[in-house]
């Protein structure tokens, strides 16, 4: 039964870069075929898909946030981050992993993800 948690920061000044982990359990991030992606939801809002990383390590960002965000993975630890840089207010979120068994895409379709952490409020202010 695999396993996703994510961890960080839960507080984050205007300008600085959101730092997150997620921790797999029970399953490889290296295992055919599966893609490891980040999602998040601001208050009063959908989710909004911001990359992923693949079983091969290829890495695919959502629009609107491919200038600001990166994200890599650690095979030996069985890890993925996610760094999203220069955060406003507006990126205040609360920020989930998960894991789907298809190329994921920039419309989040929340069934479409067979695993998800139990997510983390980041919140940016000074």
């Amino acid at each position: 039964q695999v396993q996703l948690q994510e961890s960080g920061p839960g507080l984050v000044k205007p300008s600085q870069t959101l730092s997150l982990t997620c921790t797999v359990s029970g399953g490889s991030i290296t295992a055919n075929y599966y893609y490891w992606s980040w999602i998040r939801q601001p208050p009063g809002k959908g989710l909004e898909w911001m990359g992923a990383v693949a079983y091969d390590g290829s890495i695919y960002y959502g629009p609107s946030l491919k200038s600001r965000t990166s994200i890599s993975r650690d095979t030996s630890r069985n890890q993925f981050t996610l760094q999203l840089s220069s955060v406003t207010p507006q990126d205040t979120a609360v920020y989930y992993c998960a894991r789907s068994p298809h190329l994921p895409n920039s419309i989040v379709d929340r069934y479409g993800y067979d695993s998800w952490g139990q997510g983390t409020q980041v919140t940016v202010s000074s």
